[in-house]
């Protein structure tokens, strides 16, 4: 029997330079890019991006898994607010379930702890969910 997973993490994408918003910020991205950096299959990204907190650590109330991502976040919204606002960039908080038929499907729901540092960064919430079956997994 397939078990249910989910990650978290905070992108920032756009215009910018990665490496600039790491020294701003004092924090670790897991992952960055630049304009002009090869994907994987040769071609060029479009767009810089900086990857913050992915926590894997799955928990039926997904809103935990959201409180670990953003928590080192809190007390830089001022930095935050201040990248947005002179770069060309956007701020997106990830959720991304995967949720096995049989299992219990995880709640969603992010807390006003959640939705009030979203609010002040101007920070979109996105859910890629897909469902796995014993036979395949789809996103929908």
């Amino acid at each position: 029997m397939r078990e249910n997973s989910c990650y978290t993490y905070f992108a920032i994408k756009g215009n910018f330079d990665p490496d600039r918003v790491t020294e701003l910020l004092g924090l670790q991205p897991y992952r960055t890019n630049k304009i002009g950096d090869l994907r994987c299959k040769g071609r060029p990204f479009e767009f810089a991006c900086w990857e913050f907190g992915r926590c894997d650590e799955y928990d039926v109330y997904t809103e935990n898994q959201m409180h670990r991502t953003i928590a080192p976040l809190l007390d830089k919204i001022e930095l935050l607010n201040k990248i947005r606002m002179e770069n060309q960039v956007e701020f997106t908080l990830l959720i991304v379930p995967t949720i096995a038929v049989e299992s219990i499907y995880p709640c969603l729901d992010p807390s006003l702890e959640v939705i009030d540092f979203c609010h002040a960064t101007r920070t979109n919430i996105a859910i890629d969910l897909y469902i796995s079956t014993d036979d395949n997994t789809q996103q929908t």
